[in-house]
């Protein structure tokens, strides 16, 4: 089966929201929409016009020295580090930068950090940059890994978010369910109704993209 891809049309023109109807499995629940970000996370273009408007979402006052990339966003990180830093963002850390840096994860899906990258969340504050937050376990986990790290979480952003708020902060996003995408559902595989109405998958999604059926 070949997954059909269409853009919704929105504000952010130069960057199109492009995705897929129908039954799909994450690790955490089942969806009814694939939302594809391939493009926005490698693609150097449109990683920066995410970078840019993620950016323009943070107040001047924010104190960011260290960006923690979830789900493959390292490019758009990075492209938010360089904005940050010529914007006048305010960073702590001695070298007056912003690190960008990319947890591991156990077998258990806890976030982990090697000796070589570990102080680079302790004693800085950090910002959590997902490509989507649904159920926001993964972005739950990010910041209680930042605080074991005795790091300072200042904020989460994400491509796309069904949620205003997670690890009592609030989701600063491109695109919304609230405002893009209304019908957007997500649930655990045992309250699928997808699931109950006898449809099968269309494919099982991770961070990296999609395998269909």
């Amino acid at each position: 089966m070949s997954i059909q891809l269409f853009t919704l049309p929105t504000k952010n023109g130069g960057l199109p929201l492009r995705l897929a109807r129908g039954h799909f499995a994450t690790s955490h629940s089942h969806i009814n929409y694939y939302l594809d970000v391939t493009m926005t996370k490698h693609r150097l273009s449109e990683a920066r016009e995410a970078a840019s408007i993620l950016c323009s979402k943070f107040k001047l006052s924010t104190i960011i020295d260290t960006i923690l990339c979830l789900d493959g966003t390292e490019l758009i990180g990075a492209c938010m580090a360089s904005e940050l830093t010529q914007s006048g963002y305010t960073n702590m850390n001695a070298h007056r930068t912003i690190y960008v840096v990319t947890p591991e994860h156990t077998s258990g899906s806890q976030l982990f950090f090697r000796d070589n990258t570990a102080p680079m969340i302790q004693g800085k504050h950090v910002l959590v940059l997902a490509a989507s937050t649904v159920t926001g376990y993964t972005v739950q986990a990010a910041v209680e890994a930042i605080r074991y790290y005795g790091g300072y979480p200042e904020g989460i952003c994400s491509i796309f978010s069904c949620v205003d708020e997670c690890a009592g902060f609030p989701i600063v996003s491109i695109y919304s369910k609230k405002e893009h995408l209304e019908d957007y559902q997500s649930c655990p595989s045992t309250e699928c109704p997808m699931c109950k109405a006898g449809k099968k998958l269309d494919g099982l999604v991770n961070s990296f993209g999609i395998s269909s059926f």
